[in-house]
């Protein structure tokens, strides 16, 4: 099934993801200093291997975005500016929320852990702070690790030991989307 989802696109490789790094970069930071006071909201998914976006990947990232655009509006939290990207590296979207970061984190916390398709989605929340934006992270609130997507340890524990190939990885996606959209391909 992975090579249904991976099979098209194209390859990226580690240049072009840190390009597309640091263009995201400089967007938070210019929504930042255009926006003081202002949350940011990042959006992207984890996708392993060199395949990062074709129309299955895109489809999976709309969805991402359309639940928390919604949990974003069921909270009542105001989005006044956003900007989406849709690239070789990936799918990706930045939000500037007018709320407090930390209610937004929570929320973002809430989008990747229990979201079905969540856990594939790295949802940063940044604040402005002397010199640039500075992320909040899950410990900021005492808040456990992200769990890995095959196993459930801590996620940064799997990716740092290449615990699981990415062939293993892509399935495991692969299957989160057949079951998600109902076995839809496309």
């Amino acid at each position: 099934m992975a090579e249904d989802i991976f099979s098209t696109g194209e390859p990226q490789t580690i240049d072009d993801v840190l390009a597309n790094k640091d263009e995201r970069v400089a967007l938070q930071q210019s929504l930042i200093a255009k926006y003081p006071g202002r949350t940011v909201v990042a959006l992207k998914m984890n996708i392993p291997g060199p395949i990062k976006n074709n129309s299955a990947l895109e489809k999976l990232f709309k969805a991402g975005d359309a639940q928390l655009r919604s949990m974003m509006t069921q909270h009542q939290y105001v989005i006044i500016d956003d900007e989406h990207w849709n690239r070789p590296t990936g799918s990706e979207a930045v939000y500037v929320v007018d709320m407090k970061a930390d209610q937004v984190k929570k929320l973002a916390v809430s989008f990747e852990d229990e979201f079905t398709l969540g856990r594939l989605f790295d949802a940063d929340v940044l604040m402005g702070s002397d010199g640039g934006a500075r992320a909040l992270s899950r410990t900021n609130f005492g808040l456990p690790a992200r769990t890995c997507l095959v196993c459930g340890r801590p996620a940064k524990d799997c990716a740092r030991s290449r615990r699981h190939s990415v062939t293993e990885l892509q399935a495991h996606i692969a299957d989160m989307y057949t079951t998600y959209f109902g076995g839809q391909l496309l």
